[in-house]
């Protein structure tokens, strides 16, 4: 029986959205093992919108749900229609989308709140002991999913490692072709492009935390 597994999205691009490369990675390695994957993102605006050529911040508004479409294909869905009963794990990879639009992490450190839909479907992932696998600054949530002592790792950064040491996080140094489980709670983390230098080391740790979610579910 094909495990379903729902990815979240939070934009489209590495600086305002999702990372391109670590989404199509994951939806490429979920493929290739057969899984069933429903793509969501939330209906709200986008935190604000980059040019990605000159890094500069754009005077216009966009939508997560409508920019996470782009990577999607289309086949996407707003995240309030997410259920933890219809799927055996959950997906998130990074981009600046999940530090600005899923939480505000980026700009509010270890005070960071998550997007409310997002916190909810995710605190259900875990209240179900269904596996979970966040990617590059995604774990960043972590503490606020699953409260005091949770596993996770970003890599190495000592800034963003001790924000989430003091979240309550109990944080693991890791390489970038590697992961960090947390077995009680079936959380899985890999640092991605908190660490790689090129897609060919994103997909490493990448690869192998789809591979792993899959077995936990």
């Amino acid at each position: 029986m094909h495990k379903k597994v729902a990815v979240i999205l939070s934009g489209s691009g590495v600086f305002d959205g999702a990372e391109i490369h670590e989404s199509v990675i994951a939806l490429l390695r979920l493929s290739q093992r057969g899984a069933d994957v429903q793509c969501f993102a939330p209906n709200i605006a986008q935190h604000h919108v980059i040019n990605h050529l000159t890094g500069e911040e754009m005077p216009e508004t966009r939508n997560v749900l409508v920019e996470a479409a782009r990577i999607a294909r289309g086949a996407i869905k707003d995240l309030r229609e997410a259920k933890v009963e219809d799927f055996d794990a959950l997906i998130v990879p990074g981009g600046f989308g999940a530090a600005k639009n899923l939480c505000d992490f980026a700009f509010n450190g270890d005070q960071c709140a998550v997007q409310p839909d997002l916190l909810a479907l995710a605190q259900a992932f875990a209240a179900a002991h269904k596996p979970v696998g966040l990617i590059c600054i995604a774990p960043a949530m972590a503490p606020r999913i699953y409260g005091q002592g949770i596993e996770c790792t970003i890599g190495n950064d000592a800034d963003t490692a001790a924000a989430l040491t003091r979240m309550g996080a109990k944080h693991v140094e890791c390489t970038v072709e590697d992961i960090v489980e947390d077995a009680h709670h079936k959380l899985v983390t890999t640092p991605a492009y908190m660490l790689a230098q090129s897609i060919a080391e994103a997909a490493s740790g990448i690869n192998k935390l789809v591979d792993r979610v899959l077995e936990l579910a």
